[in-house]
């Protein structure tokens, strides 16, 4: 099986490095799904996950907040503001960074502090997601 090299960092650390038969990423206009000799492209990562599938066929997942996505036909890099293994993001504060955001944005204080509010709402949203798939991973 044909594989890609696969690179995710963040600002802290280096997440992962390694050989994957695929890569799932959520970009600014949809999500992506990368193979071994894709086409060279360029693009902004929106808070979501990122999934890699291994050539064993083990999937894992990880969190980012955003960052830039680089294609070379045998290389991925995701450039992440921030990143986390899925199975190391906390649900609780989660779902409490959730709850303020909505709050935040039914008070419309001002149109920065409702953009703010909007940004945190979908990181928050992304980790839950990330959460639920690597809960689903782990029940199989």
């Amino acid at each position: 099986m044909a594989t890609i090299h696969c690179d995710i960092v963040s600002a802290e650390a280096s997440i992962f490095s390694g050989e994957v038969a695929m890569v799932f990423a959520s970009g600014e206009m949809g999500e992506l799904g990368i193979a071994p000799r894709h086409a060279p492209l360029l693009t902004r990562l929106s808070p979501g996950q990122v999934r890699v599938q291994l050539a064993d066929g083990e999937e894992e997942f990880f969190y980012v907040s955003g960052g830039i996505l680089e294609i070379q036909p045998h290389l991925v890099t995701v450039l992440a503001d921030t990143a986390a293994r899925a199975h190391d993001l906390d649900e609780a504060a989660a779902a409490k960074a959730k709850e303020d955001a909505e709050r935040a944005i039914e008070e419309r204080q001002g149109a920065m502090e409702v953009a703010e509010a909007q940004a945190q709402l979908a990181q928050a949203i992304a980790q839950l997601a990330a959460i639920q798939r690597q809960r689903k991973k782990l029940k199989r």
